[in-house]
């Protein structure tokens, strides 16, 4: 049994995805950061950043617990424990070490810059917002150029247009994927209405409406939209 210190962000996102889809067996408990749940001594312990998501992995090495936390630590270790969503082969080994890396230094910390300096500063700084917006848009536009090639048509206004994305239907994932569905282990991962109650509770009404089935029409969360491969 895996635990999964967990609060419905991004970050936390990315372990549930994983867990869903190598299909091991893991519980959520909710670090409400909200009421400050991650300066607890005991979180402490094991995250001593004060961050989640952070795991405890009964069943680890030697069959003894282990506790990680950082998300992409997170990730690397059930990779190498499932021996699953990680290749063997040393070069592909480290494309996909390299995006891992990337999407931790650049992605995840840029759009949450933009979003601070947008949102939740006490005043409007445009530098910041520019800069961080710029970034972002960059942090877009890398896979892109890697996956079509430097010389490829990327303008700046399709990449800004692909970093507003928040709540999709599954309708309008099916358009932007090329006509597929969502992966059941996706919707299960990200679903608010499958998390315990303090995470729901804790959510915008806006949020938990958006996210409950309704006429069959799941709505999930992608945000950022990346689509790299």
């Amino acid at each position: 049994m895996i635990d999964v210190y967990y609060w419905p962000t991004p970050n936390g996102h990315k372990v549930t995805i994983f867990l869903e889809e190598t299909g091991l067996e893991y519980r959520v408990l909710p670090v409400d950061i909200r009421s400050g749940e991650q300066f607890a001594p005991k979180f402490l312990k094991f995250s001593p950043n004060n961050k989640m998501p952070a795991i405890i992995d009964h069943d680890g090495p030697g069959g003894k617990p282990i506790s990680i936390f950082e998300s992409g630590a997170i990730l690397l270790y059930l990779a190498e424990k499932t021996g699953e969503l990680m290749p063997s082969e040393i070069r592909a080994r480290y494309e996909v070490i390299q995006w891992l890396m990337f999407q931790m230094a650049s992605v995840g910390p840029m759009f949450g810059q933009r979003g601070h300096f947008m949102r939740a500063a006490p005043e409007k700084i445009p530098y910041a917002i520019e800069r961080y917006t710029n970034e972002a848009r960059q942090a877009v536009r890398a896979p892109l150029i890697a996956r079509r090639g430097p010389g490829s048509s990327c303008s700046r206004a399709g990449v800004a247009r692909r970093t507003r994305f928040r709540l999709q239907s599954c309708a309008r994932f099916r358009r932007a994927s090329g006509g597929k569905k969502p992966r059941p282990q996706l919707r299960r991962a990200v679903r608010w209405d499958q998390k315990p109650t303090e995470i729901r509770n804790a959510l915008p009404a806006r949020l938990v409406t958006a996210a409950v089935p309704n006429n069959g029409a799941t709505k999930i969360l992608v945000e950022p939209v990346m689509v790299c491969g």
